[in-house]
């Protein structure tokens, strides 16, 4: 995150303020579950560590299939000042475990971490993001966790309870872990996994910047690292093929990740959010290796040509043109990516034409997802917020730390602010979509550095619905990787992207005033389903059948 201290930049506060859109009502009621008791502790330190910084990850996912929406946590850990040989976190402590929340029938959550195995994630791991997949298809999710430190794979045992499979699975890694996600690059019906590394760091070699300011250190400081591709063998085993595949050929400085085959070839590709540098896109070769072209399609770079301080990225096709479109959050001076997937593997960037120009030059941006908040038929924005440096008021008086998320409905293309109902601005990490009340209304979850989560039940309003799991047989049971096409709405099944955090599985749609849908699915196998006169406003589970 490069760290450039300008004055006088128009306040994204002001302009809503003057835009007056507040009168509208607010799209979300902030609430904390009962139950809920869940505090990210990053543990800042004097020694200004990055690791404090960066986390946390939330899933949104059925860990039990009760048909109810559980969340997941990830915590950082206890730094102390300085650290010392060999570090250790003190997560055996409570205080510093990853959690695991069970949703009761009354919108409650309990507790289980303990009972589901999931206490104690390791002393010498400082927790960063999650991952959500079915790795085996039996039919539960299972949780990779990523560290600055030893990464952790655990299997869902259906029975509420997970096991460490890490060191079975091949899976460890090491040095510092962000984003992961689940996807199947070599369309064999197993969920394989991508990991984003962010920079060769250890508290040794730590340092601060800023002079008497004492900040941060910009990433350029440190050295640039390679992300890992595992392959599933598909007996509970992957194969590490980060170096035979090509991605290793790219040192970057890895945060977000995102994934859909952007040029329709039937293969997924790649996308990951660089901090400071020209952004990655891997196109998939289809024989196991992937080929970076994000300088020769036009997604690597700002409109300008200068690099971005990529952190979180959603792949989705924001405008309904039925091609998927990439969008990554960055830091203040820098207006947020939007890459237009203008066809024939090419992209242009469309920051301006899309209002995001004003809505995000003074902000910086982590978790992102473009997801239909209003049921209208168009992917709206959402996106959690707050500056790197914790003391950046004092260097630079425009701007600030702590910041609301920021909310913007998409009208035909353009993102126009909206009032998501947060009135205190946070410290907004990672954030995790889904629907928590299976009311048909898109909800979210905000983690804060220091604090609580931030739940954003929607409120809901006339327009239809559609909600569809997808049930793989010939592709992987869960479908990542499909492309639904729904009354002109287009969505890539995937639970990744945001920042360090995964989605709920299950694909929403809004329908505005259709009361029927048509269906279209491309599955990873390259079976085509379509499905007419379907009714609005349920929750639909389509299997893929053995043939087209």
């Amino acid at each position: 995150m490069e760290r450039r201290a300008a004055r006088g930049c128009f306040n994204r506060r002001d302009f809503l303020r003057l835009s007056g859109f507040a009168a509208a009502a607010p799209i979300f009621d902030v609430k904390l579950p009962r139950g809920l008791d869940f505090t990210l502790q990053n543990s800042p330190t004097s020694q200004k560590y990055l690791i404090e910084t960066m986390p946390g990850g939330v899933a949104l996912f059925d860990y039990n299939n009760d048909g109810l929406l559980d969340m997941f946590f990830v915590n950082g850990g206890r730094l102390a000042s300085p650290m010392a040989l060999p570090e250790q976190f003190d997560r055996s402590n409570p205080r510093y475990w990853n959690r695991l929340y069970r949703q009761n029938k009354d919108g409650s959550f309990t507790d289980v971490t303990k009972s589901a195995g999931l206490a104690n994630a390791g002393a010498s791991n400082y927790g960063m993001g999650v991952a959500v997949g079915d790795y085996d298809n039996d039919g539960y999710p299972d949780l990779f966790i990523t560290n600055y430190g030893r990464n952790i794979l655990y299997r869902n045992n259906g029975d509420g309870t997970f096991t460490d499979v890490t060191t079975k699975a091949g899976v460890a890694g090491g040095g510092w872990s962000e984003s992961a996600g689940f996807f199947d690059f070599d369309n064999d019906g197993h969920l394989d996994l991508f990991v984003t590394r962010y920079m060769e760091w250890d508290t040794q070699h730590s340092k601060t910047c800023g002079g008497a300011w004492r900040t941060y250190c910009p990433p350029g400081e440190f050295p640039r690292t390679t992300n890992l591709l595992y392959r599933n063998r598909g007996d509970g085993t992957f194969e590490d093929v980060s170096e035979k595949s090509g991605i290793a050929a790219k040192k970057g400085r890895g945060l977000g990740v995102s994934f859909a085959d952007y040029d329709n070839d039937g293969f997924t590709d790649i996308f990951v959010a660089n901090d400071g540098i020209q952004q990655y896109l891997f196109h998939n070769n289809g024989n196991g290796t992937f080929t970076e072209c994000g300088l020769e399609s036009g997604a690597a770079l700002t409109a300008d040509g200068q690099p971005l301080s990529g952190m979180g990225t959603v792949f989705q096709d924001y405008d309904n043109d039925g091609m998927p479109d990439i969008l990554v959050t960055a830091l203040p001076r820098q207006i947020y990516g939007l890459y237009h997937n203008d066809g024939q593997g090419q992209f242009s960037s469309h920051s301006l034409e899309s209002g995001l120009g004003v809505l995000t030059a003074g902000s910086a941006g982590w978790g992102v997802g473009l997801e239909d908040l209003d049921n209208d038929g168009w992917k709206d924005l959402l996106v959690a917020q707050s500056h790197v440096l914790d003391n950046v008021e004092a260097i630079d008086h425009s701007l600030h730390y702590l910041e609301l998320p920021l909310l913007a409905l998409n009208h035909n293309g353009r993102f126009e602010p909206a009032d998501s109902g947060i009135t205190s601005p946070i410290a907004g990490r990672g954030l995790a979509f889904g629907d928590l009340n299976n009311d048909g209304w898109i909800d979210a979850v905000i983690t804060v550095l220091g604090g609580p989560p931030v739940v954003l039940m929607n409120r809901g309003g006339n327009q239809h619905w559609l909600t569809i799991t997808l049930r793989g047989t010939r592709s992987n049971r869960d479908g990542l990787g499909a492309r639904v096409r729904v009354n002109g709405q287009t969505r890539y099944a995937t639970t990744a992207g945001s920042y360090l955090s995964a989605n709920d599985k299950r694909l929403h749609f809004g329908l505005g005033s259709a009361k029927t849908a048509s269906i279209e699915i491309t599955w990873p196998s390259g079976i085509r389903q379509a499905l007419s006169d379907v009714r609005a406003d349920q929750f639909l589970e389509v299997r893929e059948p053995e043939h087209s």
